[in-house]
Order: C-alpha cells, then structure tokens, then sequence
C-alpha cells in the first residue's frame, strides 16, 4: 500500500477533518506526519472520536532526520487534539453549555486546505457549506443560551446521566390524584356562590341559636347534589387512568448491547459473523421506561410511543408508511424516509457499533417540522487494508420526513427509530390540551340571580330588624331571618336542574333518528340551544375522505362515470396495437398533429400519464389483497381508476415503476427525478425513463392556475376547469414533455449546481426546473376527483346557516383541497367571492390583508396556518373581530394547538357560545376548548367521541342535536330554574308579611313537615313535568331554523324575566297572607291551614298557567300531587283542624284567596297571546 500524505492545517494549531487521498509519488512522510497520523489513528483529532485510520509503518531514520522541522507544531497539535478529545468524551455525561458550542465539535475550523488536484477544489466547496451551514446551527444554538435551551445532541449509545437530564415517557391524562381529589372537586363546587350558599346555610343549623327547622331538610339535597358529583368526577378519573396505564404499560423492544458488540472488535472476521448470524440484542420495556437515546424496534401496526428519528427500515428503499390520524386528523397514510447513512449499514447490529450522534431542535407544537442532523463522527468499520474515503464527521440534515411522531402507527413493514423526544416534550402531547370542567351558562345566569336573591333576602331581614328598633340581639335574628328567607334560593333548585338534565340526556340518547348519539357530559344540554359558532374538522366530519374520479376531460373528448367503458376499450386497442413497441409514451409529433391524433393513442397518452406520474405505493396485505398507499388521496384515486380501465400500477420504489397492461404485459419505467407537490408550487412532476425503448419524459400534473401557464396554448382549459369546480369535483391538468438526452444531461448539471446553494437553494432548483422542463407542455387531459361527503352535509350547513350560526371550517389539509371542499359542501354560496390568504411573512402583509378584509365583510375567507399564526400573534384582537363578522372562514393547515386556540379566541373576544365538532385524535384539543365539544365516531377511531361532550354517528346528527335537543333543554331549564325561584320567592314573601304583622318575630309561619313537603311531595311532580314541555312540533322546528336565532339571545333566562318572576311572587304572596289574615278566625291554626292550602293550589295553578302543550305526564302529576295532599292532611293533625277543613268556611276561603292570586296572571296571559304573540304561535 503506498505512503498516506496527511494535509497540514495551520490553525490554532487545530486539525480540519477531511478526506485523505492515496498518491504513488508522495514522499516519505516527515515526522510531524507521522505525529498526526498517529493522532489521528488514535482518535485524538479534535472533535471527533477514534478513526479506523490504518497506515503503513513509516521509515523512522527518515522520520527522524525531518523532525525538526515540525516537532513544535506536532506537540502543539497533539496536546490540543488531546484536550478536545477530554472535552468530547465529557461532552454527553457533565452537559456543560460548552457542549453545544457546535453541531460538528470544537472549535474553528480552517476553510484553507491544501489539495493534490482540482478533484479536491470540488470538495473544498461542499467542505466549506457544511462548515457553515453548521456554523449557523452553532451561532442559533449561543443565542438560545440565554434562555433555557431544549435542544439536544444525544449519542447513539448516551450514558444514563444523559438520558435522566430528559422528562420521563409517561402518559397522565388524570386530574387527580388521591391527595388533590377532594379539595380539587370541592373547590370546583364551591366557587360556585349557589352552592357556597347552601354550605352555609347548612352548616349554620348546627348552631343551636340559628336551628329554624329539622336538620335533614337542609344537609340531605347539598350532600345527594355533592355525593352524585363526586361519583360521577371519580369515576370518570379512573376510566382515565386505566386508559394511562394501558399506555404505559404497553412492551416495546428496544435495542441493546451486549458484551461482544459493546466495543469494535479487533477481529473483523468474527465480528462480521457475528453481525450476519445474530439478530440485534432486545429487551421488552414498558413505554414509560422509554427513554431518549433509546433504540426502539417497531412492527407493523404497533403505535408509536415516542418521538423517533427513522434508522432503519425493512424495505430496501429505506422507506416506510405511518397514519397519522390521531395527529392530524388525515386518514392517508404518510411515507417516512429512513436515514440514508444508517439505511446503508449491512445489518440492525451495526447500529449498536455505529459512532455517530444526533442533533435534535427544541421541542415545539408544529407537526410539520423538524430540525436536526445526523452525524457521524467515525466511519463504520471496514476491511483492515481499506482507508475510509470518506468525511469525517459525515453531517446528513434531518427533517420532518426522516421523523415518526408518537401517537401514529407504523402501517407497513418494521422500523428501527431513535428516540429524540419523550412525554410532554413529543409533539402528541404538546398539541393536546387538558380537559377543564365546562359550566354551561345557563348555570352562571342562574349563579348571577342567586346573588341577587340573596342580596334581596339579606336587605329584607335588616329591614324587619330594623323596623324592630334593633332590640336585643339584634344580630341573632338577623341571621335566623336569612335562614327563614333561605326558601328564596331553594336548594331543591340545584337538584331539580341535575335531575332535568339526566332527562334531557336520556331523550337525546334514545331518539331513534340520531342513533348512537351518546352524552358524555351530562351537565351541558341546555349550551345546545344557544350556540351561535360551529367549528369544524373537515376530513372524516364534512367529508368522508373517499375519493372516486368521476370525470376525464380531453379538449374534443370528455368521459364520465357512464362512459369509462369506452375508456376501457380504446385503451385495450391503443395497448394492443402498440405491444410491438413495449408501450412506449410516443409523442404527438411522431404520429401527427394533436388534431389528428387517434382517439386510442391520446387516452393511453393521456391513462399512461396518470398511471406514472404520483407518488403512490402498491401495499400487500397479509391476505395477499393490495391496497394503494400514498399522501394524498386524490392520488390514490386516480391510480384506483387507471388500474380499473386496465392499467394497474404492481410495483413502485424510489427508483422504478411497474405497471400491467391491459393484455397482461408488464412495462417498466425508471423513475430519475421527482418533483413533490407543495403548496407553493400546487403541482406535481416526475421525469422516467422507459426502460425498453430508452425514451425520456417529463410529466407534470397540478392545479389549473399554475398549470394553464405551463402547457401549450389551448381555448378549453379555463371553461371546463371551471365547469368541474361548480360540481364539487377536485381538478388536476395532466401535461407532459419528452426529453432528449441531452436536454436531460443539462438539467440534471444545472439542478444539481442549484442543489448545493446555501442561499436561496429551494427557489434556484425551482426556477432550474421551470428553465429546462416546464416549458410548453403537451396538455393531455382534465381530470376531476370528487371527495365524498357526509350523508346530508350540504342541507345540515344550509339549516345551520339560517339558524344564524357562523361557520368555520378549520383542517390540517392543503389550501386547495379546503377550497374546493368549502364550495362542494355549499359553505361557500354560490358567486361568493373566496379570498385566498396564504404565506404571509410580514405584519404589514398581514395588515393589508385585515383591511381588505374589513371592507369586504361578505366574503368567505381562506387562510393557511402560518398566517392564521402570524396575525393571531401580531393582531389578536383585529383578526379575531373582523372575521368573526364574516360568514364562513377556512383554516388550512391547521395544528391541533391553533383549532383549540381559535375555539378559546371566538369564545373571550365574543362571549357567545361555541361548538366545535371533530373526528380525530387532532381535534381533542379544539373539542375540550370549546363550550360544547362534540365528536363523530368514524373511521379514525373513537379518540375525539371519548373527549367530546356528546358522541354522534355522523355530521347530519347535528341539525337535530341543536335546533330540536339543544332548544327543548335550553326552554325547558330556563322556565323550570324560574318557576322553583318563583316557588321559593313566594312562601318567603309570606313569611315577611307574617312576621311584619306579628312584632317582627323571627317565627317560622310554617314548620317542620309543612316545609318539608312544601318542596318535595306537594310541588315537586308537577314542577318538575315542566322538563317535558315543548312549545311547539319537532317539525316545525326543523322546517324553520330561523326560530333558533331567538333562543341564542338569551330571552329565555333574562333580568327581565326575572324580575317579572319577582314581582309575580310578590304580587300572589302578598295577596295570600293579606288576605288569610283578613279572614282571621279564633285561632292561628286555621290561619296555616288555609294559606298553606291557597299556596298549594296556586302552585298547580301557575304549572299549569306555564305549560304550552301538555303531556300525559303532567296531568298525572298534577292529579296524584293533589290527591297526596288532600290525604297527608289526615295524617298531620298538628297543622290542619279536619273539622275545619272539610267545612264550607275553609273551601270558600281557599277559593277566594286562590281567585285573587292567581286569576289576574291567567286574564294577562289571554291578552298576551291576542295583542302579542309568540313567534311559534304564528306557525
């Protein structure tokens, strides 16, 4: 082997790592080279770890003859690459901040090599890029210092120190734990001043001072309400706990090393066979012992735990599939891209020797990024007479598409990843939100008039003390005045709202046409009826993300779904014919002009082209059945449908197509280059190769207003474009070019000098590839995809629309693909202008945008995530009250973190209520920030129905949910809530009258049972039937939407009905006591009796008065209640004289003091509903 001449770097005394070259006329190396190669053989090169550098034994007379010339540099040298290599070795354990000084090591390095040949000036300059593009990763990484800094550079072997600096891979979804379960829940029920109310009330008969009735009456209704709520809290927590523990419980195998591979053998033989006659070492860990560093070995099927960076695949190409519907809400499946330095490695075993580490960015919420880079800092091992030509460090840039986030599923094939983020720093988790306790509002309207009636009640016991001159203990009768007035906020109000909802819920549960509607959140019905925001998902929700190509347009020919025979027959000719010629893609110049082209060969042309150009992949499946796989469904359908008129795609890698002809004969083409679809391009190219004929050809399908400027003139593009679009159907134009050799040998020298730009690389390759190849297409065809919707989702949004709720469509998919969706679901109307806002940069980008916007308020807005992002952090408040003006906007591109977010923004900024429904495991976060989540059980899996508040089968469940569910319990809690305060108001007004009279006394008028049966037995039937009222068909009220409109402004349960509510109880309490005391007999007895009766009878009375179409409930109640009252008098001697009952004096009595109390309030109502009806009497 001939002599290795060492290049000499001269600064800083530092070496620079490069390439070393083989020369048969170096001279004998001087000392110093032999210094440096014996430096860098034992790994002290600064910055990186031992090389398997092997050179010959150098002729030491010579050596030493030379060594003054160098020995002072080769000692500086040598004694520097020795401190830089302590300090790598230190780099992982001690994490000292000059550990992420740089991404490559340590130092600076010399951009000044000194080359052989002009070979090495190529180098140099990819050197040189490395080097600073690293240099700018270092400068980011010190202007992060700081601040915390979460990024990590983690080896592929990390010592445990390394590993315990990161959060532990454990799932916790809980909101309690043993310690915090009861001051959590108590606090949640107490802070509410309803309850807080209660509490003391109670509490204060324990004082025996403050004692006004029994015990049980006030302690039994707080203690069912708090037992019921805390059952219900624990439950719940401990369904979420299992649901943890599975989690974390679930085994993985992670890689690990043994004793023989732990270090490089010095034997390679033997490690080689090793290596090929041993699996990888595994151990099975739970996923919460995961850890980063970790080498984790996936199968298929099998969900992800962590955040990995893709090793190793099973296939070849390095490739593998993941669904990722849990993150993003898209059911197609997502390629992944192995690194390729560790794809190469011959074995899964290598990894375990592999000297390399990664750099990973801190963690964020964006799910589609990421920052990072493999390197590796020490070649794998290789033949003992073999110099690695290699660099060293070998850097390769990571991105999001070499990266499997946790919570998706490998779908194909097994995978090796390394774990670069655990817990709450993986991106699942930092996009889901926990889940707060939702109050409805009706409950804080109700919380607000408690205060007011407390207020009342407190100013009506200071003013009978005062009337009283305040004698005596003055504060005493105070309070036993509150107590006595405590029926003014009745506890059973709280009981008889938790017993209307569980009503509420078992009507929406068991309606037979939404089946399989669950509620889960059994507290929030009434927040059905006033919501005024519906944000949705789309994939899955307004759509069933199945696409079916319904429409192949060619200029003079267009095909629909009842002519695709006559595709399959042309093509069976064109194919037949051709067969000589392998297939071959010929141009419309070989045959002739485009106009007299034959029918046959433009449709092959034309089903060729679809067949090639596309990023899908033929799966097998374990029951040998294929199934096609790519990122975009749109895609899969129209491979779908080239395989259905007899052209079937049967194999495809990242190098070579396959396809099957109609007579059964395999053509295969090379793939060279592709070109993916973005959302700034809106197009998608590949340039093949048939393998047969040798022919070239660049084919290019996208959307028509980036297209129509790259094909060649034509005069029906535009119109049938957007013929295509007003049926909802998704367009692509389908173009293609044949290259020569020569113009595809000078592309590829022009791409390639592009590629390796450090400024402005991505718009020099792009502005290359519109140069040299989109340059006067052939447009071949128009094709038209439909997506699928829901059953029913055009007439739900119509409905909703003119029940006057804003709808926001809100999506993880592509601007295009939500437009066309939005029209096709008629979110937008017809002729609606659509205003496309799409990669802003800039705050006055932004500003102009809200300026256009503000001054056109009848527009339907469209608008990315990096917008959406960049206005919501610059112009909150601006944004957020102009497009909440608008009547329909769509958020593309969205994280799971920016729905929820818009959700709480719409909520603060209006204060109106907001619905969000979804599908996904990335709509949890919108559906728990919103006031009423709402989740589809689908082909996602159950993710969001298991968070959401109420659980439907489908989108269309929705109309019946809100206008007839939603408007019952929100009608039927707000009078029921009035009529128990009326209910109260009343026996409390009588109490004030009855004391007012006799001395202001803090004496109960009634006591004991009287009170007790007062709220339950005697009122409580027919009260509560008032949860099955309606006011008017379930007909009606889905044939006129408009009527919801009315419940959303509150009207129901407002300060003015209150307050009528208060004068009527004033009215009808007064005039019972007055009047009882006016007929005043002997005795006090008679006094209670025939109030108590009046204040019965009015009761049933004012439910009936309140009830609008009667139920076979109500009557019952009303009867039976009637009956047990006229019994129970029998039994309560101490309160009623029966001799004095069933005497004409006491009927008589009763009848006048009911007349007064309550025919006045019936006259009223007759009046009402001449002069000013209501609207859903109108109908």
């Amino acid at each position: 082997m001939s002599d290795i001449r060492l290049h000499t770097l001269r600064r800083n005394s530092r070496t620079r790592n490069g390439y070393t070259r083989h020369s048969s006329s170096s001279p004998s190396p001087s000392p110093a080279s032999t210094s440096t190669a014996a430096n860098l053989a034992s790994g002290s090169h600064p910055g990186s770890p031992p090389m398997p550098l092997r050179a010959p034994l150098l002729n030491t007379t010579a050596a030493a003859a030379a060594a003054s010339s160098s020995t002072t540099s080769t000692t500086s040298f040598s004694s520097s690459a020795r401190r830089n290599k302590g300090r790598r070795r230190n780099e992982y354990g001690d994490g000292e901040p000059e550990e992420e000084a740089t991404l490559l090591g340590e130092g600076e390095r010399d951009p000044g090599f000194l080359h052989d040949d002009g070979e090495d000036g190529e180098e140099e300059g990819r050197l040189a890029g490395i080097e600073r593009v690293h240099d700018a990763a270092s400068q980011r990484s010190a202007l992060r210092r700081g601040s915390k800094d979460r990024s990590r550079t983690v080896p592929l072997r990390p010592p445990d120190k390394l590993q315990s600096k990161f959060p532990p891979n454990i799932v916790r979804n809980q909101k309690y734990n043993v310690f915090t379960f009861l001051p959590i829940v108590f606090y949640e029920q107490f802070k509410f001043f309803f309850n807080l109310y209660f509490l003391l009330v109670a509490l204060s008969q324990f004082v025996p001072a403050l004692r006004t009735g029994f015990l049980v009456t006030y302690i039994a209704p707080l203690s069912f309400v708090l037992l019921v709520t805390m059952g219900k809290e624990a439950y719940d927590d401990y369904k979420r706990n299992l649901r943890d523990r599975e989690a974390n419980s679930a085994r993985y195998l992670v890689l690990a090393s043994s004793s023989s591979l732990s270090s490089p053998s010095d034997d390679d033989d033997l490690s080689h066979s090793l290596l090929e006659g041993n699996l990888p070492p595994t151990r099975s860990v739970p996923s919460s012992s995961i850890r980063v560093g970790d080498l984790v070995l996936l199968e298929k099927n099998q969900r992800l735990p962590a955040d990995l960076v893709l090793l190793r695949t099973s296939d070849s190409s390095g490739t593998c599939f993941i669904r990722t519907d849990q993150l993003d809400g898209e059911t197609d499946w997502k390629l992944r891209v192995a690194v390729p330095a560790t794809q190469k490695l011959p074995s899964d075993q290598e990894l375990l020797n592999l000297d390399a580490e990664i750099y990973a960015d801190a963690p964020s919420k964006d799910i589609h990024t990421f920052i990072g880079t493999f390197t590796i800092n020490t070649p794998p091992s290789v033949s003992s007479n073999d110099v690695p030509m290699v660099q060293v460090p070998t850097v390769e840039p990571l991105s999001a598409e070499n990266v499997l986030w946790a919570n998706t599923v490998l779908a194909a094939g097994s995978a090796i990843g390394f774990v670069v983020y655990t817990g709450p720093e993986t991106r699942a988790v930092m996009n889901t939100s926990h889940p707060q306790t939702k109050v409805g509002l009706l409950d804080l309207e109700i919380s607000q008039l408690a205060k007011i009636l407390c207020a009342v009640s407190l100013a009506l016991s200071v003013a009978l003390v005062a009337l009283n001159g305040f004698r005596g203990t003055w504060y005493i009768y105070v309070f036993r005045f509150l107590i006595l007035f405590s029926s003014i906020i009745p506890i059973s109000l709280r009981v008889n709202l938790d017993m209307g909802k569980t009503v509420y819920a078992h009507q929406i549960m068991n309606d037979s046409q939404i089946p399989g509607t669950i509620v889960r959140t059994s507290t929030l019905p009434e927040e059905l009826g006033r919501i005024e925001y519906l944000l949705s998902d789309k994939t899955g929700t307004l759509t069933q993300n199945e696409m079916e190509m319904k429409k192949l347009h060619m200029g003079t020919m267009s095909f629909g779904s009842d002519t695709m025979d006559e595709v399959v027959h042309q093509l069976d000719t064109a194919f037949g014919a051709t067969h000589a010629r392998q297939g071959s893609l010929s141009t419309g110049v070989q045959l002739a002009t485009r106009g007299r082209r034959d029918m046959s060969a433009r449709i092959r042309d034309v089903v060729l082209s679809l067949a090639l150009c596309h990023n899908v992949t033929p799966v097998t499946n374990d029951d040998g059945s294929v199934t096609y796989q790519a990122s975009s469904p749109d895609e899969v359908a129209i491979v779908k449908w080239t395989s259905s008129v007899g052209l079937t795609l049967t194999f495809r890698d990242r190098t070579h197509i396959e396809l099957r002809t109609p007579s059964g004969t395999t053509i295969a083409y090379d793939v060279l280059e592709i070109f993916p679809f973005t959302s700034e391009s809106k197009r998608m190219g590949i340039v093949v190769r048939d393998t047969a004929s040798g022919e070239l050809f660049f084919l290019q399908k996208g959307a028509d207003v980036v297209m129509a400027r790259i094909v060649q003139r034509n005069d029906w593009l535009e119109e049938e474009t957007a013929n295509m679009a007003r049926e909802g159907l998704r367009t692509l134009v389908v173009a293609r070019r044949k290259l020569s050799e020569a113009a595809y040998a000078d592309f590829k020298a022009r791409h390639h000098a592009a590629s390796v730009r450090l400024e402005g690389r991505n718009e020099a390759m792009a502005a290359v590839v519109a140069e040299t190849l989109e340059r006067d297409l052939e447009l071949l065809g128009l094709t038209g995809v439909e997506d699928k919707l829901q059953d029913d989702v055009r007439g739900t949004l119509e409905l909703l629309r003119n029940a006057g709720i804003k709808i926001w469509m809100l999506t993880g998919d592509k601007i295009e693909t939500a437009t066309v969706i939005a029209i096709s679901t008629k979110l937008v109307a017809r002729n609606q202008y659509i205003h496309q806002v799409a990669k802003l940069k800039t705050a006055e980008e932004a500003q102009n945008e809200l300026d256009f916007l503000q001054n056109k308020l009848d527009c339907c807005l469209v608008i990315d995530g990096e917008s959406l992002q960049l206005c919501l952090t610059l112009f909150k408040n601006e944004f957020i009250e102009i497009t909440t003006k608008l009547s329909a906007v769509v958020a593309c591109r969205c994280s799971p973190t920016q729905k929820a977010d818009v959700a709480r923004l719409i909520r603060n900024f209006t204060k109106k209520r907001v619905c969000c429904i979804g599908d996904g495991g990335n709509d949890v976060s919108m559906i728990q920030a919103a006031d009423v989540g709402v989740g589809i059980v689908g082909k996602e899996g159950k993710q969001a129905s298991l968070a959401a508040d109420f659980s439907v089968t489908q989108f269309s469940h929705l109309t019946k949910l809100l206008l007839w569910h939603g408007r019952n319990s929100y009608r039927r809690s707000a009078k029921l809530a009035q009529f128990v305060i009326h209910r109260g108001l009343i026996i409390s007004v009588m109490q004030a009258v009855f004391s007012s009279i006799f001395y202001f006394a803090p004496i109960a008028l009634y006591q004991g049972w009287l009170m007790v049966g007062y709220a339950t037995i005697y009122t409580m039937a027919p009260v509560f039937s008032l949860v099955l009222d309606r006011d008017l068909n379930e007909d009606l009220a889905l044939s006129y939407p408009e009527l919801y409109k009315e419940l959303t402004k509150g009207r129901a349960l407002s300060y003015k009905t209150f307050f009528i509510w208060l004068m009527i109880s004033l009215y009808q309490g007064a005039a019972i006591m007055i009047i009882a005391l006016v007929l005043f007999e002997n005795e006090f007895l008679n006094i209670v009796a025939i109030s108590f009766t009046a204040l019965i009878l009015n009761e049933l009375i004012m439910v009936a008065l309140e009830i609008t179409i009667w139920h076979v409930y109500m009557i019952i109640s009303e009867v039976v209640t009637l009956g047990i009252y006229a019994f129970s008098m029998i039994f309560l001697p101490e309160y009623f004289d029966l001799s004095f009952v069933v005497s004409v004096r006491f009927g008589w009595k009763v009848a006048v003091m009911v007349a007064v109390s309550a025919l006045p309030l019936w006259i009223i109502k007759l009046i009402k509903s001449r002069v000013a009806p209501e609207a859903t009497t109108k109908l």
